[in-house]
């Protein structure tokens, strides 16, 4: 493609060079550069592009594209490179990679759900609910990718990187996709991972504190505003009106067609007379034109306000509700309320809760329900928000009957220090608990101590089939070491 074409639609650029050469791809990673490719240099958290911009001359890169201010000095520039220099190299990145690949989000529909907690479910369920309709569905999420019911790829984040995710929608326009469903985080928002994407639907599922590190978000009110650029890119819709954050969107976009859900609060679907059982919820909404009675197969009150979103989506697109009810019922979602079957028939629940607000949700909501005990397992991630530690320590010790405290994914940090900070939480508590760093040995001692009247919450990895420890990532899927411990 030509590199005028490749540029169209950023602003402001400054330019050293031929502007009429081809470009046969494009990258952010220099080690990935071929000849003829462009070469973005990000400004990362850790490693800066702009000091890899050599090796990717010598690798064969045909264009270069730098932040304003860097420092040129070093850059050894032949002749028949082009230079070019963006107020931000982060959206010059985003807006380039929908260009080289057709801005194939407008050959789609595409629906984006953002929010702390309920990103995930609330995929699944859209994508069930669309696929009950008979439509072809892509999904890009914190799990996996899957294109027409097949997953593709494991994800390494919720929102993949613009090149990637542009390329990934790319190929699913090839395989004929219709709709498209997405987890967007804040730090894609706020990273420009999803800018030139066109959005038809956008979701706000809820709002508490998470994801605030000098990485991520540096207070609430970034955290916030991060999520609201969702809205300025979509004016079509959908929010939970019992979340007071959330609420306020409707008045921050008063031009905006937003359709708002709830259980509490005035909203245009309510869902009313619920019930709730260790297996499912069930309740009663208005999808089309009349009630009807959904019942959804993952426990807990978030499963209703999830289930909800999801039908906010169907009621958009006019999805008859037969299909939206026979989608609900069927759901699974891998690492969410996941029931592990055992042959002691012990229930042990896999619940990717790794936040205060989501493990407060999952162990009230399993406390509600179960006749025995509720044994929790849980630690907290590396690198990450240090505050929520001894918060969750508190909420575990508060409303488990029995807390293991154990590892997570320390990644750089030392497991002994996050486990004692975890602990100063549940000493405020009369909860009782117990120390046991490494997070196999937890499980096998929870497992070893429940019965059947009993819950075991595996509680923080979900999803994940690895543990992050210093920089690499070793096999650690929760549902075979279940499997393993039992025998």
């Amino acid at each position: 493609m030509e590199l005028k074409k490749v540029l169209l639609g950023l602003k402001d650029l400054k330019a050293k060079g031929n502007l009429d050469i081809d470009i046969t791809g494009l990258e952010s990673n220099s080690k990935n550069i071929k000849p003829g490719y462009m070469f973005i240099a990000i400004k990362g958290f850790s490693v800066d592009g702009h000091e890899f911009i050599n090796d990717a001359i010598k690798a064969g890169a045909k264009a270069v594209i730098v932040q304003e201010g860097c420092d040129l000095k070093s850059i050894r520039l032949p002749a028949d490179v082009t230079l070019i220099m963006a107020k931000d190299t982060r959206e010059a990145l985003a807006i380039c990679s929908c260009n080289f690949y057709g801005n194939p989000s407008k050959k789609f529909k595409l629906i984006g759900v953002t929010g702390t907690k309920g990103k995930t479910t609330t995929t699944f369920m859209i994508k069930e609910i669309l696929e009950k309709a008979g439509y072809k569905v892509g999904l890009i999420g914190t799990i996996a990718t899957y294109i027409n019911g097949k997953m593709i790829t494991e994800s390494s984040r919720t929102t993949p990187e613009s090149i990637e995710l542009q390329r990934t929608f790319a190929q699913m326009v090839e395989q004929g996709v219709e709709y498209v469903v997405m987890e967007v985080s804040s730090q894609s928002l706020k990273l420009h991972r999803v800018d030139g994407c066109n959005f038809d639907i956008v979701v706000f599922t809820n709002f508490s504190e998470d994801h605030i590190s000098e990485k991520e978000h540096p207070d609430m009110k970034d955290y916030f505003e991060s999520k609201l650029k969702l809205f300025k890119m979509c004016d079509n819709g959908i929010i939970n009106a019992d979340d007071l954050q959330v609420s306020k969107v409707p008045r921050l976009f008063p031009d905006s067609n937003i359709m708002t859900y709830g259980i509490d609060n005035y909203c245009d679907v309510l869902a009313k007379d619920i019930t709730i059982t260790n297996s499912y919820v069930d309740y009663r909404v208005k999808i089309s034109d009349r009630n009807e009675r959904v019942k959804v197969s993952i426990p807990g009150r978030f499963s209703v306000y999830n289930s909800l979103a999801a039908i906010c989506v169907a009621k958009k697109l006019g999805i008859p509700s037969d299909k939206v009810i026979e989608a609900l019922a069927d759901i699974r979602v891998p690492g969410r309320s996941e029931m592990v079957p055992n042959k002691k028939e012990i229930p042990i629940m896999i619940d990717y809760a790794h936040s205060p607000e989501s493990l407060q949700n999952i162990l009230s909501a399993v406390k509600s329900y179960t006749r025995g005990r509720v044994i929790c397992v849980f630690g907290c991630g590396g690198d990450r928000d240090k505050a929520k530690r001894p918060v969750m320590g508190e909420i575990s010790g508060r409303i488990a009957d029995f807390t293991f405290i154990t590892t997570d994914n320390p990644r750089t940090e030392d497991p002994e220090e996050i486990v004692k900070e975890i602990e100063e939480g549940i000493k405020k508590t009369k909860g009782k608990y117990k120390v046991v760093v490494d997070r196999k040995e937890a499980i096998k001692e929870a497992i070893e101590m429940a019965n059947k009247l009993d819950i075991v919450v595996l509680a923080g990895k979900g999803h994940e089939p690895y543990q992050e420890i210093n920089n690499k990532k070793y096999p650690f899927d929760e549902r075979e070491i279940v499997k393993e411990i039992i025998g």
